[in-house]
């Protein structure tokens, strides 16, 4: 009985150890592709054990607002409701990188100058379609549609547009030649089938910080701490760059 009675006492030690060593993390979709490059390294280097879940880039910012339970929250702003919750940190808001839009064509096909904005105004103009991510649906469309009203060209260009649920279908519709030309994050402009032409000139598109909050209901403060400091880390940041962010610093 008395061997029992330590085993139990050590699988319980051993298991209340694990739950305390394991960091949550809710990230936007927009940033997957690089922080699925990025997130396998903080485990061995820490300690820690990472969950990570992925969300919506417009949903992300209403979870923490909700008070969903992750260590660390991943968003897009604006995020005006989830500091408010009081559910996030505002002290430990740290950006990892810049989001960029770009425009993409077919895989071939001619790139039409998008230098200036004027240049883009009239590639865009001059296209017969042009994809992107329905505004309500994506952080994407949303930055997308922004930019063409500070061109003066949403009316013309929404009434050609075929929009879609997410980045992943604007880029198919592209490089199957369904649409002249898409404009969505660079970071995700990663279909074989879509040429970069290019970022939209930061004239009339800011790019969109991408920044990390500690929860104020984190399990393991410290533990989120480290996956935030992490994720800032000059070696993350060198991986986002490679994968058409800026730097967050």
């Amino acid at each position: 009985m008395s061997l029992l009675a330590s085993s139990a006492l050590l699988l319980g030690i051993s298991s209340s150890a694990y739950a305390q060593t394991e960091v949550t993390l809710l990230a936007p979709n927009p940033f997957k592709g690089s922080l699925d490059k990025v997130a396998p390294g903080f485990d061995g280097k820490t300690g820690y054990k990472l969950k990570l879940t992925y969300g919506r880039g417009l949903g992300t910012k209403e979870q923490a607002a909700r008070g969903e339970m992750f260590d660390v929250f991943i968003m897009l702003p604006p995020y005006l409701d989830a500091l408010a919750s009081g559910n996030i940190d505002p002290k430990s808001a740290t950006t990892l990188a810049s989001l960029t839009l770009s425009l993409g064509v077919k895989k071939g096909a001619p790139k039409p100058d998008i230098s200036t904005p004027n240049a883009l105004k009239q590639a865009l103009l001059a296209a017969e379609t042009v994809a992107f991510v329905d505004p309500p649906m994506g952080s994407d469309g949303t930055a997308t549609k922004e930019a063409l009203v500070k061109l003066g060209v949403w009316d013309q260009v929404a009434s050609k547009a075929k929009m879609a649920p997410n980045s992943g279908v604007v880029g198919n519709t592209v490089a199957k030649g369904d649409a002249e030309i898409g404009i969505y994050w660079l970071n995700e402009m990663t279909n074989p089938g879509v040429d970069v032409v290019g970022r939209l000139p930061k004239q009339i598109s800011t790019p969109l910080k991408v920044v990390a909050f500690v929860s104020t209901h984190a399990k393991d403060a410290k533990g989120a701490k480290a996956l935030v400091a992490y994720l800032s880390s000059l070696e993350a940041e060198a991986s986002y760059k490679k994968d058409g962010m800026l730097p967050g610093r």
